[in-house]
């Protein structure tokens, strides 16, 4: 009997970019990517502009020919259906667009929930160790990301062998300043973006990083522009990576992930070499209490920018094989039935 291949069209809105993909599933739930697109998030006054765009671009998949569709956005998700990102400045509602544009079945994920899914997925299985530790079996798995802004996101072993997400907005916490010149660097965040409290979004992101680079030198760069001049500005690096290592640890112990902690997004995938500095590692580590407990934590980095794709598809391809087998028992139980 030949086996059932399945079509996903996956998708990651973010705050600067919007990302579509077309993966096939085999009924094991294995997954291949067959093409992807990457679309301008701010060139589109609403989703179904963003849809109507995708479909004006040279994407090959027909999106109405998906056996489902997964979308990962960036926020809360409400009723499973809704979503209002904070750095997008329109609302999502899959059931209208699922209407609108023909979708057969689909599902609306927060952005760092499809991110802790790619942590089990191929890529995360490819991930580059960090810090290396002692993983335990079916424990917590924590991720962390920085690029517009800050995700996190965690899976917990649901007792059937396999893993639950969980969603955080942790990032619009208050972050924790160490020290007279961090406390001036948080003075500093306070008043040049008019706020009453500086939190991991801030600090912990692109724009974060920017931040540094000004208050550290007095030059306003673009984080990709500052990321290009680390080598002439090494005190910016290590800030950073202070930060990043305090995020990733303060994570860490707030989820007890003993099944390591993943770092993804864009900030540290184009630039290793913020993970990979030695204030990272010293800041990660550093706990009178815990100390031990994190050494045997292992950290990754998952440098593939098409991360959140993966893991929307492997939710999608869940939720897909799950209503399948639910539709097939309630079939049997029917037939069962009319033959009594």
């Amino acid at each position: 009997m030949p086996k059932t291949e399945r079509h996903i069209l996956a998708a990651d809105i973010g705050g600067t970019n919007s990302r579509f993909a077309h993966f096939t599933a085999d009924e094991e739930e294995r997954l291949d990517l067959v093409s992807l697109v990457w679309l301008k998030t701010a060139e589109a006054g609403s989703f179904a502009n963003l849809l109507k765009n995708l479909r004006n671009s040279d994407f090959p998949f027909d999106p109405r020919q998906a056996d489902i569709v997964g979308i990962a956005v960036a926020g809360p998700i409400t009723g499973g259906v809704r979503g209002n990102p904070p750095l997008i400045p329109w609302e999502i509602d899959i059931t209208h667009a699922g209407r609108d544009n023909g979708f057969r079945r689909f599902i609306l994920m927060n952005d760092f929930v499809a991110q802790a899914f790619s942590c089990i997925s191929l890529l995360g299985k490819s991930a580059e160790i960090i810090l290396s530790g002692a993983p335990e079996p079916l424990s917590t798995i924590a991720v962390i990301g920085a690029g517009t802004g800050l995700g996190k996101a965690m899976l917990v072993p649901d007792e059937r062998g396999g893993y639950s997400a969980a969603p955080s907005e942790g990032a619009h916490a208050c972050f924790p300043f160490v020290g007279e010149r961090e406390f001036a660097f948080q003075r500093f965040l306070i008043n040049a973006r008019k706020i009453h409290y500086a939190t991991y979004n801030h600090v912990v992101s692109g724009s974060g990083l920017a931040a540094v680079h000004q208050f550290l030198t007095g030059s306003h760069l673009e984080p990709a522009q500052v990321a290009e001049q680390f080598h002439r500005h090494p005190e910016t690096l290590e800030w950073f990576a202070r930060f990043y290592g305090r995020a990733c640890r303060n994570f860490a112990l707030e989820t007890l992930s003993r099944g390591g902690l993943y770092i993804a997004g864009g900030v540290a995938a184009r630039n290793p070499a913020i993970v990979l500095h030695d204030s990272f590692k010293n800041e990660f580590l550093d706990s009178d209490t815990m100390c031990n407990v994190l050494a045997k934590l292992p950290v990754f980095l998952i440098k593939d920018q098409n991360s959140g794709l993966w893991g929307a598809a492997m939710k999608a391809a869940s939720t897909l094989a799950r209503d399948i087998q639910r539709s097939a028992e309630g079939d049997e139980g029917r037939s069962e039935r009319t033959t009594r």
